[in-house]
């Protein structure tokens, strides 16, 4: 018993089953979203996605994501990227824009999970088919695994994610 109680702690002192996934990461560059509501810090996982990694990076250094709007907002998550959603009297075709130059690799890592706070690319029912749309998770979706490419996780600013609501303004993205 008192091995077990000793292993026990030696895992929680590891950090193993409290969040593995956010310990595992490498640092990464840091996309900064600026909203109406506050500022959201995303850690990009370039060692894990290079390729969707240095995409978005791209579209964030061309200003791409400037005053657009959240575009879906649901209980499970948040997202953004479509160029259309600068428009207020076009809400009723938010969501099927994007860049034009999808990513064309599926850099699927089973090691990341959809837990709260993983920040991922939307997609078509093809990973490979990924391009602009970026979504954050507020809550765990496990049915999500595999299927979507995982980009990063929020190191500051969940507190905004929980407070945004569709249309929402996004002012400004950048890499730093």
């Amino acid at each position: 018993m008192r091995r077990l109680l000793f292993l026990s702690c030696v895992l929680v002192l590891a950090g193993v089953g409290i969040d593995a996934q956010r310990a595992a990461a490498p640092a990464g560059p840091t996309m900064v979203i600026e909203t109406v509501k506050g500022t959201i810090e995303v850690q990009l996982y370039a060692a894990d996605a290079p390729k969707s990694v240095a995409h978005i990076t791209a579209l964030v250094n061309r200003s791409f994501y400037r005053s657009q709007h959240f575009h879906r907002v649901t209980p499970t998550l948040i997202q953004f990227g479509d160029p259309v959603s600068r428009n207020m009297t076009q809400q009723q075709a938010w969501g099927v824009g994007n860049s034009g130059n999808p990513i064309n690799v599926a850099e699927l890592v089973p090691k990341y999970k959809h837990v709260r706070g993983t920040v991922a690319l939307a997609n078509v029912g093809d990973p490979k088919l990924s391009d602009s749309q970026i979504y954050i998770m507020k809550t765990s979706s496990p049915s999500l695994d595999g299927k979507y490419v995982i980009i990063g996780k929020v190191t500051k600013g969940m507190e905004v994610v929980d407070k945004i609501e569709h249309a929402d303004l996004i002012r400004l993205v950048t890499i730093k």
